[in-house]
């Protein structure tokens, strides 16, 4: 299926669904040219400093962040419905131990403007560059949150991504509700 240029707003809604449903796959690239792929669960997509931004968080414990470190490019990946035991694995074990994408029978293709490929088999694609990031400052967050989100002090780096590149499956507002693909 051809992959079609849309806005990034296009699918503000459904992305941020898929994520909260079972996660989106965010993969990188270390200087070595291995990609890597995790699921991530929180993050957000909008406009600053008069730019697309997709804002993802990783934790220095992870792997993708020793990546995202050495090559500061990566894609978002929004999966269909099918892909939910994928996106599962994918947040469970680590690329040190495991090749996530012949684990799950993922395709990494090149893609578009960044180094990072993206994964054919998802539905939606986001091309980023890092611009900003910056590291959770516990003193600065809320004592809840804290207490929710970092019980053990593995506080996150904050990737701010320019979004230079996105696009989609053809039928993709049909995919992301839940229906197979068109053939």
């Amino acid at each position: 299926m051809a992959k079609v240029r849309v806005r990034y707003t296009d699918f503000f809604a459904q992305t941020i669904q898929r994520m909260r449903e079972d996660g989106l796959l965010l993969v990188t690239q270390g200087a070595d040219g291995k990609p890597n792929v995790m699921t991530i669960g929180w993050g957000t997509v909008g406009a600053i400093w008069s730019r697309p931004i997709f804002i993802v968080l990783v934790r220095p414990s992870r792997y993708t962040y020793s990546r995202l470190e050495e090559v500061s490019d990566f894609t978002v990946n929004v999966p269909p419905r099918e892909l939910a035991a994928a996106a599962s694995h994918c947040g469970t074990v680590s690329g040190r131990d495991h090749d996530k994408f012949q684990e799950m029978h993922l395709t990494a293709v090149p893609s578009r403007e960044v180094r990072a490929p993206i994964i054919q088999e998802c539905v939606l694609h986001y091309e980023c560059r890092t611009v900003h990031r910056n590291d959770v400052v516990p003193g600065a967050l809320a004592q809840a949150v804290r207490d929710e989100a970092y019980p053990e002090g593995n506080f996150h780096r904050i990737y701010f991504g320019e979004i230079v590149a996105a696009y989609a499956d053809e039928d993709a507002e049909f995919r992301l509700r839940g229906n197979p693909p068109i053939r």
